[in-house]
């Protein structure tokens, strides 16, 4: 395939014939060189499946959701018709975590052969069961189906200057309760199939999964389990299943008849473009404002910046270095009279490097990340893909964690550094240890899917002590062997003095406005965010997200230095937690947001639920503080080096 297309490119742009049959060539040695069974270039799980007409396929029902309990349960929780055998299909770290639990169903159908009023089973409704329907209903719970790595979707239309487009909504309810507090089931599913044929093999891909819920209630002469025949869906009369027929109540001892239909349609969209509806943005003129918003806002701390360094930095170095006796040095003020003590080690040193080092580690799992999902590595069509690399990059990077948060200590003088090492390798998943096991606990005692099971708890204890903490331990060791960075001036024995501070330079003043436009660079992305974890929509716009990414690094870098040149103006040299707390900061309105939105966006009934919300936003934001204090750590630690190197100083 390599071969013919770069030969095609040859053939048709002639002003590059020479490169392209070059190029030509050494394509060819790498595919003589290829295995012959490697077809092409596909990710795990997501290469095409050809099917040919009347292949039989299934559907794989995944997991019952709700966005308002946010509680996921597997689909047989509910009396649906099971197989005689259920089988678990094999899932990855990051569908376990999710809650994802894919299983197979009575739901098959044959290949472009339109199928009506098959149906499934008879259930008669206990008590037990009618309750437990009509608790899911009225929590607005909906059924999850995969088929082909397609989720099931019900077709939804939206107008804009674009025009009339088509999307998708995930999955479809349980039932739906009427205006008097009647529930009822959707016991009847109308599948559309869309296919895309290629006339030549006349194989198809399925491109599209659709549905379309129906509540009837059926009915019929005589049962028979072998062959039942429905007076309420008959294809035969030419009796289909409508919204006009009376809809399956729930109740108990009412008898339940699940049904589906199955339709094919053929379809001009190919197998690579069929994600395209799914993960249709109709709101990315609010995306482009936020980048317009953040550069406007990088702009202003950049020409800030620029000022500061070119003109009053430039200004100040100068006059001091023409400075010749004491009597005019004293006679001077500004940020050149603490250099005796702006590297004094500050308090609580050890854990300002553990921090440090959490910050790079999970900024290095983010920027990766960050790279791997923007060449689509981690779409959709991968489940769970996000999750695990996330996962398993953190782990990677304790490395990194361990080598960063040493080098400081020993910056500082500290000695002790395998407990330094031990604070770096538990500190952050310790947290999240602690939250996310209480939180386990009360997951597990609802019996919700979103339990992390036995087995994957001892995985994830695995990667932690078994890889992770090693891995800090030696990146902590070669840390700790570097030679520690030369102060570029002397620190005097005895402290400065700090002068009185005007009110607007008090710690928690210049905090609390330091993170406020750090946080105006991302809380438009933050909605977007928040909307794809707690109301199950997709989140693909990785190339928006990268954009803002880089946007929030340089914003909490230029306000930080802008804020410790203040500060050190001020004769005030406990710039080494200021530094970190000023761009961190923009965590706590991070969390405020959280609590907004949890006011304005979600209908939450249950306490279950609440403690799930502002536990994971309590782990998140901690999160992005540290990785925010340490851009803004980092940042003006190479900017206080940087002035005072510039300075003669006797």
């Amino acid at each position: 395939v390599v071969v013919v297309v770069v030969v095609r490119n040859a053939m048709t742009h002639h002003g590059m014939r020479r490169r392209a049959l070059v190029t030509a060539l050494v394509a060819a040695l790498v595919a003589a060189l290829v295995p012959r069974r490697a077809h092409g270039f596909y990710l795990p799980g997501v290469a095409p499946q050809d099917y040919e007409r009347d292949d039989l396929v299934y559907i794989k029902v995944n997991k019952l959701t709700s966005t308002v309990t946010q509680l996921p349960y597997e689909y047989y929780s509910l009396p649906y018709c099971k197989p005689d055998k259920v089988k678990h299909a094999a899932e990855n770290l990051g569908e376990v975590l999710r809650g994802d639990r894919i299983e197979n169903s009575l739901y098959s159908l044959e290949m472009r052969f339109d199928d009506q009023c098959k149906v499934q089973c008879k259930e008669i409704m206990t008590e037990e069961d009618a309750k437990l329907w009509k608790s899911r209903i009225e929590d607005e719970y909906r059924v999850m189906m995969i088929l082909d790595n397609l989720p099931v979707g019900i077709t939804r239309y939206i107008e804009d200057e674009k025009g009339v487009r088509k999307k998708y909504e995930r999955g479809f309810p349980v039932g739906f309760v009427s205006e008097n507090g009647q529930a009822y089931v959707n016991n009847h599913i109308r599948f559309t199939i869309l296919y895309h044929k290629d006339p030549e093999t006349d194989l198809s891909r399925i491109v599209g999964f659709e549905c379309e819920p129906f509540s009837v209630k059926h009915t019929y002469r005589t049962w028979n389990p072998d062959k039942p025949l429905l007076q309420t869906c008959d294809p035969r009369e030419k009796i289909y299943v409508s919204d006009s027929q009376p809809p399956q109540p729930v109740g108990k001892g009412e008898e339940i008849i699940f049904t589906y239909d199955t339709l094919f349609k053929e379809s001009e969209i190919r197998w690579a473009s069929r994600w395209d509806t799914y993960l249709l943005m109709a709101d990315d003129e609010i995306h482009w404002f936020s980048i317009i918003n953040s550069m406007m806002i990088v702009l202003f701390l950049s020409v800030m910046t620029a000022l500061i360094m070119l003109r009053t930095l430039h200004r100040d170095i100068t006059v001091y270095n023409q400075l010749e006796t004491a009597e005019e040095t004293q006679e001077e003020s500004g940020w050149k009279l603490i250099h005796g003590d702006v590297f004094r080690v500050p308090f609580a040193y050890d854990w300002l490097s553990v921090f440090a080092g959490t910050g790079v580690q999970l900024i290095c799992m983010t920027m990766v990340t960050m790279f791997f999902a923007v060449l689509g590595f981690l779409s959709p069509a991968n489940r769970g893909g996000l999750m695990t690399a996330m996962v398993m990059l953190y782990v990677i990077m304790s490395f990194t964690n361990g080598y960063v948060s040493a080098f400081l200590f020993r910056m500082f003088k500290g000695q002790a550094w395998k407990m330094n090492a031990m604070k770096a390798a538990f500190m952050y998943p310790g947290v999240f240890f602690c939250v996310g096991s209480v939180l386990n606990v009360f997951i597990w005692g609802q019996k919700s899917s979103g339990a992390i099971p036995f087995g994957t708890f001892f995985v994830l204890m695995f990667l932690w002590f078994g890889i992770s903490v090693p891995l800090t331990f030696m990146g902590s060791y070669m840390g700790f062997k570097r030679e520690p960075l030369e102060e570029p001036v002397r620190t005097n024995k005895i402290p400065r003095q700090i002068p009185p501070q005007p009110w607007y330079m008090n710690d928690i003043v210049a905090i609390l406005v330091g993170g406020i436009l750090p946080f105006g660079a991302v809380f438009i992305e933050l909605f977007f965010i928040l909307t794809s974890i707690w109301l199950q929509q997709f989140y693909y716009i990785f190339g928006f997200l990268a954009l803002v990414m880089i946007i929030l690094v340089i914003t909490c870098a230029e306000i930080t230095i802008v804020m410790c040149y203040f500060q050190i103006c001020s004769e005030d040299y406990r710039w080494w937690w200021r530094s970190f707390l000023t761009s961190g900061a923009s965590a706590f309105y991070m969390f405020a947001y959280g609590v907004v939105y949890y006011k304005t966006r979600l209908v939450v009934t249950h306490k279950v639920t609440t403690m799930i919300y502002f536990g994971y936003m309590t782990i998140l934001s901690f999160g992005y503080f540290i990785l925010t204090g340490t851009v803004g750590f980092l940042s003006c630690l190479a900017f206080i080096r940087a002035i005072y190197g510039s300075v003669k100083i006797d």
